[in-house]
């Protein structure tokens, strides 16, 4: 399946239960997708094939893994040359707290979203970790009230 190939409803729809439960057996898909499970299975062996879907993975609760708040998180940082844009990148993504990670075109440079136990342990995480490296300009921290939708 090449990049400029249209998915059909039934792919999508394949793609569409998947998203929403992973776990699902191949018979139940099909049952869900309007297919016999031999084709069903041909089709999702074709979009993993094509990099349409790229894994599968467990959803996690925070919470249970004592990581309940979460903090969302611009970054400004002073440096443009590659090698120190390289090393912030590297050593951010490497921390445990942070669960996802952009660099954006404009401001800020990049966003974070980053998960902790309590206020006590972000007030470390920005103090010991984020603003000690040298890149960093400004921090702008938002804790999340509520989830509305995720991506899960």
């Amino acid at each position: 399946m090449s990049n400029e190939h249209i998915l059909d409803p039934v792919d999508r729809e394949i793609l569409f239960q998947l998203r929403q439960e992973g776990r699902l057996s191949n018979v139940e898909l099909a049952r869900r997708v309007g297919l016999t499970p031999p084709p069903c299975l041909r089709r999702v062996k074709r979009l993993e094939e094509a990099g349409v879907i790229t894994g599968y993975r467990a959803v996690v609760d925070p919470a249970q893994l004592g990581r309940g708040l979460e903090v969302l998180v611009d970054v400004e940082i002073y440096a443009t040359d590659r090698a120190t844009v390289q090393e912030f990148e590297e050593t951010v993504a490497g921390y445990e707290e942070v669960i996802e990670f952009r660099r954006l075109y404009g401001r800020p440079d990049y966003f974070l979203r980053v998960a902790v136990a309590d206020h006590a342990a972000y007030d470390t995480f920005l103090s010991d970790r984020l603003t000690g490296l040298l890149a960093v300009l400004r921090v702008e921290s938002r804790l999340t009230m509520k989830h509305i939708k995720t991506d899960r």
